[in-house]
């Protein structure tokens, strides 16, 4: 990255960030835009991502910058990885932990066979309604918007395509997963469904993207770290 130029990331270049709990993926975008700018004295500079983390999410982010945003259509549809945590015996209306607990349920009846029986439902292509509180919009409005006025909304299900759902692990209430799927695919929803299945409810409690097509979250750089090497300050963390 040292040796990068103004021009090198006006022509587009692929940036793979580590985007941390609590921020956006537009914030991600800014702090990387913000430190190109400063670095490079540029008026402008086109940054974008090619699919959006929740912000309690964490992992992998690919920014392109310049001429690569043209690139990002084609990023956005490759297939994704997951690992996280699915809390079991609750729900929330948002279908994490960015809202309360709206309904408790019974989990004394689930074990490792239901969990593993459960998960092989969702192999393949599934329908599944995403949740209200996302940014999807709706007659020019984002669902969370109509979500947080407290109103109803019929929202359409989709067809999406999970080629790999792993259970790793169980310690009850909750579950470590791994999940390949395609393009606009839920893990929220994911985790509401499996609930369902189990005759139980549950959240997302934990959510890491690891994958983008061949690209690895090893190989991610934080966008603070990545701000601070460009405009080559040491980094106090």
């Amino acid at each position: 990255m040292d040796t990068l130029t103004k021009e090198d990331f006006l022509n587009g270049q692929l940036l793979l960030i580590d985007k941390p709990s609590g921020w956006s993926s537009f914030q991600a975008v800014n702090k990387i835009k913000w430190a190109l700018r400063k670095k490079f004295h540029l008026k402008k500079i086109k940054v974008g991502h090619a699919g959006t983390l929740d912000p309690l999410a964490t992992g992998l982010l690919l920014l392109c910058t310049g001429k690569f945003t043209k690139k990002i259509e084609e990023l956005q549809g490759q297939k994704k990885e997951y690992t996280g945590t699915i809390t079991l015996g609750a729900t929330t209306p948002s279908y994490d932990l960015e809202t309360e607990i709206d309904t408790i349920f019974s989990i004394d009846h689930i074990t490792w066979e239901a969990i593993l029986l459960a998960a092989d439902k969702f192999i393949g292509e599934i329908e599944q309604r995403p949740p209200v509180f996302s940014a999807l919009k709706k007659d020019g409005k984002r669902l969370y918007e109509y979500a947080r006025e407290g109103r109803e909304i019929k929202i359409k299900k989709r067809k999406v395509v999970i080629s790999e759902f792993e259970i790793k692990a169980m310690e009850l209430p909750t579950l470590e997963f791994r999940v390949v799927c395609s393009k606009g695919t839920y893990i929220r929803s994911l985790a509401y469904d499996f609930g369902k299945a189990l005759d139980s409810g549950a959240y997302l409690s934990g959510l890491r993207r690891t994958k983008i097509g061949g690209y690895n979250v090893n190989k991610a750089v934080d966008p603070v770290v990545f701000s601070e090497k460009l405009l080559g300050k040491h980094s106090a963390h």
